[in-house]
């Protein structure tokens, strides 16, 4: 048989035939601290496919033949429109950042596979590093609309420079939480979604540490049972997803990665986000726009020999 009609003859691959292609005029433009942009954009093709994991491949600007790949915040399948948060780090961020309300952007979505929820363990641990909050956002919403348990999430974040919202003390109680963290994510505040900040840079309310820390110490201090119920969802910088699979390992307790990875196509063809993964069949390379973005944590950060 020729390549050609192997190819033919091959099943389709699962993402074909689920990643839109939409051009969507940018409903809301918020500027926050630290050159970081929150887009909301009419996507409803997107938004009504969306889950808290994925993300889009968005066209930055006419004069730039490379989109970038950036994570859903909130996705509205009823209004149809999908946020997205990012930070002014090169040339096609910054001419992101240079559009204004009303100016229509060509994105490519939803795409990857996203978190999955287990409702054997209601205890979600959601922990973001930086500009890897967003999937966390997303993750809480949904668990407001999904009624297979009753969710008992935590949303810990952690941040180096100001945070993309106006922290203020949370007004629900953490009883298992450092007495000295108290800030919040106000949306999630209003969500009834309880969350916790972490910082090194000394920010009023949070936590004085890494991130992963402040989960440490949450979980050190649950019972047996409540830490039964418990699985980590992460996303953010390389350490800190390493030391939250490391966590994950101390405690015993499941836990699911979304890797950040420079993508080209996002669709899986150039295979230039692939990483390494440890399977049972012993380790092989996976594409984090396709094959994830989100990943088994010990597969990806295994215990070291």
């Amino acid at each position: 048989m020729s390549a050609a009609a192997a190819a033919a003859s091959a099943p389709p691959r699962a993402h074909r035939g689920t990643i839109h292609v939409e051009d969507g005029a940018i409903l809301q433009h918020t500027v926050c601290e630290a050159r970081q942009h929150i887009l909301r954009i009419a996507a409803p093709q997107t938004a009504r496919h969306a889950t808290p994991g994925s993300f889009v491949h968005l066209r930055c600007d006419a004069a730039l033949p490379m989109r970038r790949p950036l994570s859903i915040m909130r996705a509205n399948a009823e209004s149809g429109w999908i946020e997205v948060l990012f930070k002014v780090v090169g040339t096609g961020t910054a001419a992101l950042a240079a559009h204004q309300a009303g100016a229509t952007l060509n994105l490519m979505g939803p795409i990857g596979h996203g978190f999955t929820l287990h409702p054997e363990r209601p205890r979600v641990l959601a922990i973001g590093g930086g500009v890897g909050i967003p999937p966390l956002v997303f993750l809480a919403e949904r668990l407001l609309s999904d009624q297979r348990t009753t969710w008992k999430p935590l949303v810990l974040m952690g941040s180096e420079i100001p945070f993309p919202f106006r922290a203020r003390p949370s007004r629900i109680l953490v009883p298992a939480a450092p007495d000295e963290a108290i800030a919040c994510m106000p949306l999630l505040d209003e969500w009834g979604v309880p969350s916790r900040l972490a910082s090194n840079a000394g920010y009023a309310g949070c936590y004085s540490g890494h991130v992963t820390e402040l989960a440490s110490r949450w979980l050190a201090a649950l019972t047996a049972a409540e830490r039964a119920a418990v699985e980590i969802f992460a996303c953010g910088p390389t350490p800190m997803l390493a030391a939250t699979a490391a966590l994950a390992r101390q405690f015993a307790l499941p836990c699911q990665v979304s890797l950040e990875e420079y993508m080209a196509c996002a669709v899986g063809g150039c295979a230039g986000c692939a990483v390494e993964v440890h399977t049972s069949a012993g380790p092989a390379m996976k594409r984090v726009c396709v094959d994830g973005p989100v990943f088994e944590a010990q597969s990806v950060f295994p215990q070291p020999a």
